[in-house]
């Protein structure tokens, strides 16, 4: 982790250490279970050094089982915060994640159309807990107002396949340039495809366009269930982003980084485990660079390719 200058001494007439964080926005729902949602967002932020600005939309009930139900919030509410810290100061850039329902996408689409030159991670989580007809509004306005602005499509290798390619023909699973074809005649120019099964039994995560696969990383598989995995990996690669790495660097170590904190996962209730995006500060492994933009431990020290997840 970066080491910043205490309070106490800093100048009077120079700005404190802290205003020289990079800032990012996540547009996100509240989890109780802390799982997910603007929790996760917030502890990676603050894991990479990077101040998270964050927006609630709507408001979970769930615990680590399930989502129960949620409350989505006003779309002009939703609008009004994101002003409010978009006119503020400097973003970076912008995560979004669950929005709540058809019409707050719409709102949080509109804003982003005011704020075009900043660079939009969006992720889509399994939305198999709502009921067909507002997954199927949800769906359709995401991908009619919001993919247009995404740079990054993040998502499960299911959930993209059955939302992007629905009518999949093929005896062979969809492909990581496949679902960035189906996501880029949307509006998107990246996709991150996660959690695809290989022969082998691991998971494999590839970061792709419609022309090239720009980077990989298989992972052998966890034993346990984990909920908030891709809410963790979206914000680690927006924090990552707005701190300044360009995209393959950022992938990289945005996957290296959740596959550590799944690793270092724990069950806080009778239900999946949640990762532990605080792996790095438990004490048992003393910080070696404190440069390093996610926890003391250096992507070079924990090479892609020899992770488990």
């Amino acid at each position: 982790m970066t080491t910043r200058k205490p309070m106490s001494e800093a100048s009077p007439d120079t700005p404190l250490e802290a205003a020289h964080l990079a800032c990012v926005l996540s547009f996100n729902a509240t989890d109780p279970s802390g799982a997910g949602g603007i929790t996760a967002d917030a502890l990676t932020a603050a894991s990479a050094g990077v101040h998270l600005l964050p927006v609630t939309c709507a408001i979970w009930v769930r615990d680590t089982s399930a989502i129960h139900d949620h409350f989505p919030v006003d779309d002009e509410v939703i609008v009004d915060q994101a002003r409010a810290a978009l006119q503020d100061g400097s973003v970076a850039c912008i995560k979004v994640g669950f929005l709540g329902n058809a019409e707050n996408i719409a709102a949080v689409s509109g804003l982003l159309s005011d704020y075009g030159d900043l660079p939009v991670v969006a992720y889509m989580p399994d939305l198999s807990w709502m009921d067909d007809l507002s997954i199927d509004n949800y769906l359709d306005a995401f991908a009619d107002l919001l993919l247009p602005q995404v740079s990054v499509l993040v998502g499960n290798h299911a959930t993209l396949v059955r939302w992007l390619l629905p009518d999949w023909a093929s005896a062979q699973p969809p492909g990581p340039r496949d679902l960035a074809r189906a996501a880029a005649e949307l509006g998107a120019a990246y996709t991150l495809m996660t959690g695809a099964q290989s022969a082998d039994d691991h998971l494999e995560n590839h970061l792709a366009s419609p022309d090239t696969v720009v980077t990989s990383a298989r992972f052998e598989r966890f034993t346990a269930q984990f909920i908030g995995a891709g809410d963790t990996l979206s914000a680690a690669l927006t924090a990552l982003l707005g701190a300044g790495a360009d995209l393959q660097t950022a992938c990289n170590e945005a996957l290296s980084y959740l596959d550590q904190a799944l690793d270092g996962g724990f069950q806080p209730g009778m239900g999946r485990a949640i990762p532990d995006r605080l792996f790095w500060a438990d004490g048992d492994d003393p910080a070696d660079d404190d440069d390093s933009p996610l926890g003391p431990d250096a992507l070079a020290e924990f090479p892609v390719d020899d992770t488990r997840h």
